[in-house]
């Protein structure tokens, strides 16, 4: 009996904290405002290590961008790839520059090696296997224009097909762009992704750029958002435009989607906000909550009735809040949402145990948080 009022106890907090960030959610405008001339010039910086297969997509992609080419560089960086890449002929300008490894974290080194050459005040992140819309540069300018802002969040999608395990990828994906969005909207912003996050050179300066997190192998972009908060607050904006949305790849095998997640996990430890810390442990709180009372149902320990009202109340708001986040992500159909909604607290769950132990595999390379 107390084990069931416990486990109802969470439901109902976890309940409350996902109606929070879809009201959040609700509370972003939706920005795709294009009419102002073209001023902002812009830095396009991709760390990269063995991307042969995926970067000339991206630099394909880049090469569509309807801005101006004077106003636009892409700055590879070259994190000791076991063979080297060769540019082609492109109509902007492309670089292509080694890693200077100090720290433990690649990635972090690779933006703050390439921050050493920018020609521009703004910066923008992507990863290797993405793929930008032709307004992306133009969104953002335009938005430049018209707020006070130095850091700006965008969206990330993938590209998928219809197998159990990209769809999966895309719900959970669906689940954690609500969740960033949602954060922005109660003023609570604390998670971003790395594939489209745009900062001027100026303010990643005088936050002092990775100090602080650069032991932490993961985390460029979601340690230097939280300190650009904390420190700026207003300057920090989310940018909810479908001019916007970055494509990249789903995991290709559970082993590397289960990787992934695990250096995503890893990283709510150290995180600087309290409001991210604190879902986080709320977020888990209720997944575990619902394996449990699946099993002591299985195990004659909790009512039928109660187990079904737990799992309907947390399925009901992890939908909603998945909806109105994959509508405005790709439009298309969900699939396999009562699977994936049944599957994901098992998954999430042991993704977050296995995270404790601070190991993951990515790249071919071993990392500890």
């Amino acid at each position: 009996m107390l084990f069931s009022i416990i486990v109802s106890l969470i439901i109902l907090l976890y309940c409350l904290a996902i109606l929070a960030l879809i009201y959040g959610f609700k509370k972003v405008t939706t920005i795709n405002y294009l009419g102002l001339k073209p001023k902002t010039k812009f830095s396009i910086v991709v760390p990269f290590r063995n991307e042969a297969e995926n970067l000339p997509i991206l630099l394909e992609s880049l090469s569509k961008l309807k801005y101006p080419i004077e106003l636009l560089e892409v700055i590879l960086v070259d994190d000791e790839s076991e063979e080297e890449f060769q540019v082609s002929s492109f109509k902007f300008q492309v670089s292509v520059i080694k890693n200077i490894r100090v720290s433990n974290s690649p990635k972090k080194d690779a933006i703050v090696t390439a921050m050493q050459i920018v020609n521009s005040n703004w910066v923008i992140t992507t990863d290797a296997d993405c793929i930008v819309p032709g307004n992306w540069l133009l969104t953002l300018d335009n938005y430049i224009q018209l707020h006070d802002v130095a850091m700006i969040a965008g969206a990330v999608t993938y590209a998928c097909n219809n197998s159990f395990l990209h769809q999966f990828q895309q719900l959970d994906l669906a689940s954690l762009q609500g969740a960033t969005i949602g954060s922005f909207g109660i003023n609570k912003g604390f998670i971003c992704n790395g594939a489209n996050f745009a900062y001027t050179r100026s303010f990643f300066q005088e936050l002092n750029g990775f100090e602080g997190n650069d032991k932490i192998a993961s985390g460029d972009d979601v340690f230097l958002l939280q300190k650009a908060i904390a420190k700026s607050p207003k300057k920090v904006h989310y940018l909810k435009s479908e001019n916007n949305i970055v494509t990249t790849k789903p995991q290709s095998n559970w082993e590397s989607l289960f990787y992934q997640r695990v250096r995503w996990a890893s990283k709510t430890s150290s995180y600087q906000s309290s409001f991210g810390k604190g879902l986080g442990l709320i977020v888990f709180a209720g997944n575990l909550s619902w394996v449990l009372i699946l099993g002591s149902w299985f195990l004659g320990l909790s009512t039928f009735q109660n187990t079904i009202l737990v799992c309907t109340f947390k399925f009901t708001v992890d939908t909603i809040l998945i909806y109105k986040t994959n509508h405005f992500l790709s439009k298309k159909k969900k699939q396999y949402l009562l699977l994936s909604s049944i599957f994901y607290p098992f998954f999430s769950t042991s993704v977050a145990l296995y995270s404790l132990f601070g190991k993951y595999e990515w790249k071919g390379r071993k990392f500890t948080k």
